[in-house]
């Protein structure tokens, strides 16, 4: 068989390979869904969005845990899109190429990976303790923010590395200084590939349970905070309770899948804005 030949064999092979790791991880995601939607949709409705828990959380609804994974979320988005962005223009923009950047560079790709139950210990000897700002909806949003910090750093920097070096000199020799050639031709070209990176890092903390679980989540507390420095309910550890914690598993598992389908609905929604804001901004672009 000549050369040409099996080299087309192999990328057919390969491309096949390929199309059925899809439809696999595809097929699971499906089922997934569709048994969450199929066991939990029959427990969606107006008084269970709009409606606080009753009756040890076997009636009622999940208002307050909406709300309370809301209020932590934007916690979460103040600290660290600023500071996350703000950080990544630093590292590839003004920041020397040395050993020390490049240990800071490991270092942050490092924290992306470390549990989020070591930031949730962590939250707890800082912001509840040592700041002593209490388990509240503060402690875990700030909580949630550091551990976000670095998925919003590594995706700002990613994204500012795809902007061609011409843009930058074009300005630069037009008599722009660095400052104004990072916003007027660096800046609008990469906020659309680090808002999706920084969405995303904001729906997985909007997802997580360990960090709350220490630095502010209640287990039941029908009423809305009324201040950053008050307990709260949010959605995962509202699911976490009721679907391993609940003295009556058998009889609120419906609503521990509603609980689960508003959860992914909520995360879907946040990557959806992220899609339509990047889709807008490159149109905009164009």
């Amino acid at each position: 068989m000549k050369r040409p030949a099996r080299k087309k064999i192999a990328q057919a092979l390969g491309f096949l390979a390929l199309r059925l790791a899809m439809a696999v991880v595809l097929a699971v995601l499906i089922l997934l869904l569709g048994d969450i939607v199929r066991k939990g949709g029959g427990a969606i409705s107006w008084e269970f969005l709009s409606q606080a828990p009753r009756r040890g959380m076997t009636e009622g609804g999940i208002f307050p845990a909406i709300v309370g994974t809301f209020l932590v979320t934007v916690i979460t988005a103040v600290l660290a899109v600023p500071l996350g962005m703000s950080a990544a223009v630093y590292l590839n923009e003004y920041a020397r190429q040395t050993r020390l950047t490049r240990l800071i560079r490991l270092s942050i790709r490092n924290l992306s990976g470390v549990p989020s139950i070591v930031y949730g210990l962590f939250g707890v000897i800082l912001f509840v303790n040592a700041l002593r700002l209490g388990t509240s909806v503060l402690s875990a949003g700030l909580t949630l923010g550091l551990m976000t910090l670095p998925w919003t750093i590594t995706a700002g920097e990613e994204a500012l590395k795809t902007i061609p070096d011409s843009y930058r000199e074009g300005a630069l020799a037009l008599g722009a200084t660095k400052w104004q050639t990072i916003r007027t031709n660096v800046l609008p070209y990469a906020v659309p590939g680090m808002l999706t990176g920084t969405v995303l890092g904001l729906a997985r903390a909007a997802g997580e349970t360990a960090p709350i679980l220490f630095t502010g989540a209640a287990f039941y507390l029908p009423a809305l905070p009324k201040s950053p420095g008050d307990q709260f309910m949010a959605l995962p550890y509202h699911l976490y309770i009721m679907a391993t914690q609940h003295h009556a598993i058998l009889k609120v598992r419906p609503l521990a899948y509603g609980t689960a389908l508003v959860l992914i609905f909520l995360v879907l929604g946040m990557n959806m804005a992220a899609i339509v804001v990047r889709y807008r901004l490159r149109k905009k672009q164009r």
